[in-house]
C-alpha cells in the first residue's frame, strides 16, 4: 500500500467539499475520479485530507514548471503589486515582453507577430478568423480526433468524442474533416498512412471540395485527445507542400503540445515544418489563464485595427507568468522534457514487453500515451481497462487521464525527475496488475 494514502478516498473533507460542489457547479466538468486538491509543488499534489500524490496529469498539460514554481510566483506577486489589469486598448512591459519571446521562438520561418488572448479555444478561433480575414476563403479541414476547444468555431473542428458536439448542432459550416493519419490503427491499406491520408485529401479537394476556397488546414502536430497518436515522418511537411500548392494555410494547434512539452519548443520542430499560424496556450502560463495566436507578421499585419480584439488579453499577472515560464523553459525544462520523456518510455516499453493488453506506447518528450488493448488479436480498444486503471492509479497516488479509446496519457510537468518517474512505474505497475485482477 502507498504510504503517502492515508484515508479512504475521497476522504472525510474532499466529501464534504464534493457535496458542496455537485449542488452549485454544471454537472458538464468532466470529473474522471474524486480528487480535491489543497496544495502543490513541483509533480506532488497534496489533497484536503492531506493524502500525497504524484501529478502526471499538470493540470492537463498546463502546469509546464511544476507546482508553485518559486520564480513563477514571485513574478505573479511582483506584478500583481503594480496592477492588475488595464486592457488591451493600451501597452505595458509585459505584454509586449512576451510578444518579443514569442517572436523569438515562433516555428513560422519568417518573423512573427502574437496576438494574446485567454485560453486554448480562443487562441483556435483567433487563427482560424486570421486564416479567413487574409484569405477571404469560407472553407477549412480539419482532422478526425482533433481537439481544438469547445467554443462554436473551436468546437466545428473537435472529433474525438461526439459528446463535446452533441446537442450544438449546426456548428460552423464549411469544415470538412479528414482521418488523422495513425500507423497502430490503419484505416488504409498499405504500410505508409501519411501517404494514404494525403490522397484521400487530393480526393475530397477533386470530387467535393474545391481547393481554392479552402482558407486553411487546422492540424495537430501530434493529436493529443485523440489519443497521443504521433504522425509518420513526413507528413506533415508533406501536407506543407499540399498547402502550398493551392494557397492554403496551415495552422497547427500546439495547445497541448507547445512549450517545452514534446521535448522541442513545438512539437512541429521535430519535423521541421513551419505553419502560417499556430495557436498556443496551456503551458504558456504555468497554470495562469493564457493564450496566443501566433502567426507570420505578413499575415498578421493584415490585421486592421478592431478586426480582432478582446478585454483581458495580455493581462500583466498572466503574462508575467508566461515571461517567467519561457525563460525557465528556455533555460533547461525543454532539454528535461527530452532527457526524462525517452527515460520514461524506455521503461514504460520495457513495462510493455510483460503486459500484453499494452498494444503500443509512443509520444515525444513528456507527451506519452500507453494504448491499452484486448489480447483478441485485433488491437481492440480496452476501454474499460483504462478506465480501471487510471481510477486504481488514483487510489494508489497516481493522478492520470485518459485519451482516445483506451490510451493512458502522461503529461507531467516538465521539471518531473526520472526518480519520480521510477516512483510513478511503481505505481502503474500497482494500478495495472490490480485493474486487470478484476477485469471480466
Amino acid at each position: 500500500m502507498n504510504t503517502h494514502i492515508r484515508t479512504t478516498l475521497p476522504g472525510p473533507k474532499a466529501q464534504t467539499l464534493i457535496a458542496r460542489d455537485e449542488a452549485v457547479t454544471s454537472p458538464s466538468y468532466g470529473r474522471g475520479y474524486p480528487f480535491v486538491m489543497s496544495h502543490g509543488h513541483g509533480t506532488e499534489v497534496w489533497d484536503v485530507d492531506g493524502n500525497r500524490f504524484l501529478d502526471f496529469v499538470a493540470g492537463i498539460a498546463v502546469c509546464s514548471t511544476g507546482h508553485a514554481h518559486p520564480k513563477v510566483v514571485t513574478a505573479v506577486q511582483e506584478a500583481a503589486a503594480k496592477f492588475l489589469h488595464i486592457s488591451s486598448d493600451y501597452r505595458h512591459e509585459e505584454m509586449t515582453a512576451l510578444a518579443e519571446r514569442i517572436a523569438a521562438i515562433a516555428p513560422v520561418g519568417e518573423p512573427a507577430m502574437s496576438f494574446l488572448c485567454q485560453s486554448g479555444t480562443e487562441a483556435v478561433e483567433g487563427a482560424l478568423k486570421l486564416a479567413r480575414y487574409v484569405t477571404g476563403r469560407p472553407r477549412f479541414i480539419g482532422f478526425l480526433g482533433g481537439f481544438h476547444g469547445r467554443t462554436f468555431g473551436s468546437l466545428s473542428f473537435t472529433s474525438s468524442k461526439y459528446t463535446q458536439q452533441q446537442g450544438f448542432a449546426p456548428t460552423l459550416a464549411g469544415i470538412s474533416h479528414v482521418p488523422y493519419p495513425n500507423s497502430f490503427r490503419p484505416l488504409f491499406a498499405g504500410d505508409d498512412q501519411g501517404a494514404a491520408v494525403l490522397d484521400y485529401l487530393r480526393t475530397l479537394f477533386h470530387r467535393a471540395v474545391p481547393p481554392k476556397e479552402v482558407a486553411a488546414i487546422l492540424v495537430e502536430p501530434i493529436q493529443g485527445e485523440g489519443g497521443y497518436i504521433v504522425p509518420p515522418d513526413g507528413f506533415l511537411g508533406n501536407l506543407r507542400a499540399l498547402c502550398d500548392e493551392h494557397g492554403i494555410l496551415l495552422i497547427f494547434d500546439e495547445v497541448q503540445t507547445g512549450i517545452g512539452r514534446t521535448g522541442k519548443m513545438f512539437a512541429c520542430e521535430h519535423w521541421g515544418v513551419h505553419p502560417d499560424i499556430l495557436s498556443s496556450a496551456k503551458g504558456l502560463g504555468s497554470g495562469l489563464p493564457i493564450g496566443a495566436v501566433i502567426a507570420k507578421r505578413s499575415l498578421m499585419s493584415k490585421w486592421k485595427p478592431g478586426a480582432h480584439g478582446n478585454t483581458f488579453g495580455g493581462n500583466p499577472i498572466a503574462c508575467a507568468a508566461a515571461n517567467a515560464t519561457l525563460d525557465l523553459v528556455r533555460g533547461g525544462l525543454v532539454d528535461n522534457a527530452a532527457k526524462v520523456g525517452e527515460y520514461f518510455m524506455q521503461h514504460l516499453r520495457e513495462l510493455q514487453s510483460g503486459y500484453p493488453y499494452i498494444g503500443e506506447v509512443r509520444g515525444k518528450g513528456l507527451f506519452i500515451g500507453m494504448e491499452l488493448i484486448k489480447t483478441d488479436g485485433r488491437k481492440t480498444a480496452a476501454t474499460a481497462l483504462c478506465d480501471a486503471v487510471i481510477t486504481r492509479a488514483f487510489h494508489n497516488g497516481l493522478l492520470l487521464l485518459p485519451c482516445g479509446d483506451s490510451t493512458v496519457r502522461f503529461m507531467p510537468p516538465l521539471t518531473v525527475t526520472t526518480a519520480e518517474v521510477d516512483e510513478a512505474l511503481v505505481l502503474l505497475r500497482t494500478s495495472l496488475d490490480q485493474a486487470l485482477a478484476k477485469a471480466p
